[in-house]
């Protein structure tokens, strides 16, 4: 399996992603909703701890961070604050796909096939999900027992 390069959450990241999946935005909610069925088997969850952050969703085998911006992250510090939790994922080979609540609000499947593009590009070549990658297991008729 892939290793996750994501670094672990910290106690307080952790607990907050543990209460911040239980009160998830409408935008949120419905970006969940199409990228929980693990649109080309990778896996997003959501509320990802990583280091003192807690990540809107989180695709580990693509390296990629996905956040929901709503209109609140153009204000105030915000943007500033942003900026900073980008670099320090950058750091780690984390990229960081902003994606605007009016977006997902207005055609969350569009939004969700855009999200798997972007995690799709960044697969390495190895990942069977990967374009031109290998095929499945199953279909090089591998037994998966053995």
């Amino acid at each position: 399996m892939f290793k996750d390069r994501s670094p672990k959450g910290n106690r307080n990241s952790i607990r907050r992603s543990r209460a911040q999946r239980r009160e998830m935005s409408l935008p949120e909610v419905l970006l969940w909703q199409a990228l929980r069925t693990r649109p080309e088997h990778l896996k997003f969850p959501r509320q990802h701890p990583s280091g003192e952050y807690s990540l809107d969703f989180y695709c580990g085998d693509a390296a990629l961070a996905i956040e929901v911006d709503g209109e609140a992250h153009s204000r105030g510090d915000r943007p500033a604050r942003d900026e900073r939790r980008d670099a320090w994922l950058a750091e780690r080979g984390i990229e960081t796909l902003r994606v605007p609540a009016s977006v997902v609000l207005r055609d969350p499947v569009a939004a969700a096939d855009a999200v798997v593009a972007v995690a799709v590009a960044r697969l390495p070549l190895h990942h069977p999900a990967a374009r031109g990658g290998p095929p499945p297991r199953d279909e090089l008729g591998e037994d998966r027992g053995r």
